[in-house]
């Protein structure tokens, strides 16, 4: 009797759950399953693809990107409103006042009303700019400057210059309507704001009397107390010697028209003659304090009294002491 074969039966698989994620892993290892329980899934690993320079410029952030691109440039409008100072250079109210265009106060208010141009853009108060800058004045500040006024006051013994100190009166309070001279040919008619800004332009001693500018116009004002100012002045000066005995050396009036120091400066030469037996007449171009009165005391000369009656081609005349008028258009120093 033949022998059948003995037939081996696998235990059927269970059926796969369909809710359950298919193994995308490949070769990875089935944990084994315990008795009674059904076979844990295995951990599915994520894909990694393979990072390509495409890909990357895709995964940048949004903001990295975005701070690379380059800056828009400004709008037209906006360099006008806003001019960025110049980082060196000099001040253009400065160049102003160096080329005669306006004192530093003007330069600074026309700057700041917007009538001032720097290489065809608008000026900003502070502004820096080269030496070789074109500047452009608005035709509105000539003519405000035009109405600018300069009187002549004829300052008597007793007041100063400038501001008022140790109790004595400043000059400017002479300047009003009653003490303007009768014979002023001028034609300006005298306002309030005539006295507006009304700066004296050189000094004169408490103690001395004659001519003493005031002035709006700040081109006036440099011409006439500038560093570099040329502009004679010229003094009638009483003279004596101490104790009323002696006179002058020639070699002392030498000395005076050249070859004294003051302050450890050299002095300018000067134009000094007799104007009388007890009178100098001195011609400078230079305005030292009291430079007169030193000159004098270093030659053994006291002065008793000191009157200006020329400043460049604008002369005292006639004008009383306390009585002022105005400069006239075809008056210049």
């Amino acid at each position: 009797m033949t022998e059948r074969p003995k037939l081996t039966v696998k235990p059927r698989a269970a059926a796969r759950d369909p809710r359950r994620p298919p193994v995308r892993g490949f070769g990875a290892p089935r944990p084994p399953a315990g008795r009674g329980a059904s076979p844990a899934a295995p951990a599915i690993p994520k894909a990694t693809p393979k990072a390509s320079p495409e890909v990357g410029a895709r995964a940048e952030p949004a903001a990295a990107r975005a701070a690379q691109r380059p800056a828009p440039p400004p709008t037209p409008h906006a360099a006008a409103v806003k001019t960025t100072p110049h980082a060196d250079g000099l001040r253009v109210a400065k160049l102003m006042t160096d080329r005669g265009l306006a004192s530093r106060r003007q330069a600074d208010e026309w700057i700041e009303t917007g009538w001032v141009r720097v290489d065809g853009r608008l000026a900003v108060l502070g502004q820096r700019a080269q030496p070789e800058a074109v500047i452009e004045i608005d035709p509105r500040a000539r003519a405000e400057q035009a109405r600018r006024v300069t009187v002549l006051l004829h300052k008597p013994v007793g007041y100063v210059s400038g501001q008022a100190e140790d109790g004595y009166e400043p000059a400017i309070v002479l300047v009003k309507r009653v003490n303007r001279w009768a014979e002023d040919r001028s034609g300006i008619e005298f306002q309030g704001g005539h006295l507006r800004h009304l700066a004296p332009a050189g000094r004169l001693d408490i103690d001395s009397t004659g001519l003493l500018v005031l002035t709006q116009d700040g081109r006036i004002a440099k011409r006439l107390i500038g560093d570099e100012t040329r502009v004679e002045k010229e003094y009638l000066v009483r003279v004596a010697y101490p104790g009323g005995t002696g006179a002058l050396p020639e070699s002392a009036l030498e000395r005076l028209r050249h070859g004294l120091v003051l302050d450890d400066v050299q002095l300018r030469p000067a134009r000094v003659s007799w104007q009388n037996e007890d009178q100098l007449r001195f011609v400078l171009r230079e305005g030292r304090k009291r430079q007169i009165r030193r000159m004098c005391e270093l030659v053994g000369l006291q002065v008793l009294g000191l009157k200006r009656v020329r400043i460049g081609s604008v002369v005292l005349g006639a004008l009383p002491p306390g009585q002022w008028r105005y400069l006239r258009d075809d008056e210049r120093f």
